[in-house]
């Protein structure tokens, strides 16, 4: 179980201010993998840590950390360093996790192609897919391969966890057998955006 005096610390005022500059370096450089104005806000990646088994037996896996704002919520939530894994495509923000949370999984891949960037864990089952990457910047072949290697990953029933910006779903889906399920607005992001949660209801 988690250590719950463990990553509760607040952020400082000037931690905000180092990590805004650095989400913003990285969406000028590369603003299709990064795809917002500014990092995650803190209500948002509550509500998709919320969706955690608590406690849970499994590792969570979480696509596209970034800075860590979602990652911290996910710390938070009672998920110990040790049984974090996280897939990263940008080299500096690995360098950043990987110094801040030394026990953590961090891996510097691509979440697209999951099989090859958990490697030696590709068989790992996670209790959920949390993931912060902006998937409707990508076409739909993308996205439905996205969601088959994140699914896969997980026992039945068990979700993964998409925010996204837009009106409509960040995973368009024609299987019967995928429940999907989104909350409500959250207007404190900028931009406002949702969670949306997808998992398999019948064996697949």
């Amino acid at each position: 179980m988690a250590n719950k005096h463990t990553h509760r610390q607040k952020t400082s005022p000037a931690a905000k201010v180092i990590e805004q500059v650095r989400f913003i370096g990285a969406l000028a450089k590369s603003p299709k993998t990064v795809g917002a104005v500014a990092p995650t806000s803190r209500k948002t990646a509550e509500l998709m840590a919320s969706n955690i088994t608590r406690p849970t037996k499994l590792p969570v896996l979480e696509l596209g950390p970034g800075t860590g704002a979602i990652t911290d919520a996910i710390l938070h939530h009672g998920v110990a360093e040790k049984n974090l894994f996280a897939v990263e495509y940008d080299p500096r923000f690995c360098r950043q996790l990987r110094a801040r949370l030394p026990q953590a999984h961090v891996i510097e891949g691509n979440a697209f192609e999951l099989d090859e960037a958990l490697g030696e864990h590709c068989d790992q089952k996670f209790d959920c897919v949390i993931s912060g990457l902006p998937l409707l910047n990508f076409d739909r072949a993308m996205r439905q391969q996205f969601l088959e290697g994140a699914l896969k990953r997980l026992p039945l029933g068990r979700p993964l966890v998409q925010f996204s910006y837009g009106t409509r779903p960040p995973i368009e889906i024609n299987d019967p057998d995928i429940l999907v399920e989104k909350s409500r607005w959250v207007l404190r992001n900028l931009p406002p955006s949702r969670v949306w949660t997808y998992r398999y209801s019948a064996p697949h």
